[in-house]
């Protein structure tokens, strides 16, 4: 298997379970569930553009801010870890991670007439998690073409939760409130392997001499 092909089942992999669409779903039946189908479809589509917007933007400006702010990728991949473990941890217990939207949040976006952009598209898709997962994934990428194929699986995950929260209903009925913990479960495990490989790669690049090599 190609080094392109395994980072972008990697680079899917990752963006995939931070994002996961599933999570929406209640969120969305709870804030649009009553209304009109087509009014669905467009909520879920500003959500999921937002998604690939915010993911896009701080992929690209990811350079540009550590640069700015003089933070070094290793130092990010164990900070953006760390958050990533923290996330993919509360998902193994079934529970809505607060970096993904408080309760004061949800009540207050019960009061607005958009909700695709706030809180359905960020920061519920596209929350701080996704957002360091985007940018590490393309910090570490080795040329343009791994940056590409991050961009493509934002893309396509961001594709994946219109499609997911415009049939919102029949995910809902079909795999019921079981199966979309069961889901989450399996996401955050997977997260929590993804996180934990970030922290060590960011201790292996700062601390090369004292842990030896990879």
């Amino acid at each position: 298997m190609s080094s392109l092909v395994s980072y972008a089942i990697v680079a899917f992999g990752s963006v995939f379970s931070i994002v996961d669409p599933f999570t929406a779903v209640p969120v969305f039946l709870a804030l649009v569930g009553g209304q009109p189908r087509h009014d669905q479809a467009r909520t879920a589509l500003r959500a999921s553009a937002t998604c690939f917007v915010v993911l896009s933007v701080f992929g690209i400006a990811g350079h540009f801010i550590f640069k700015f702010f003089g933070i070094t990728l290793p130092a990010f991949k164990i900070a953006g870890g760390i958050l990533l473990f923290a996330v993919g941890f509360e998902m193994m217990r079934a529970k809505r991670s607060d970096t993904r939207g408080t309760n004061e949040e949800a009540l207050d976006a019960e009061t607005k007439e958009d909700v695709g952009l706030i809180p359905l598209g960020l920061p519920l898709l596209s929350g701080p998690g996704a957002i360091a997962t985007v940018m590490m994934l393309v910090g570490k990428a080795n040329g343009f073409p791994e940056k590409m194929v991050v961009f493509g699986a934002v893309a396509l995950v961001s594709l994946i939760a219109f499609l997911t929260l415009r049939s919102a209903s029949l995910v809902a009925r079909v795999l019921g409130k079981t199966g979309m913990n069961v889901i989450g479960r399996v996401m955050g495990l997977i997260l929590a392997a993804v996180a934990m490989q970030f922290i060590l790669a960011g201790m292996h690049e700062a601390f090369p001499r004292l842990l030896g090599p990879e």
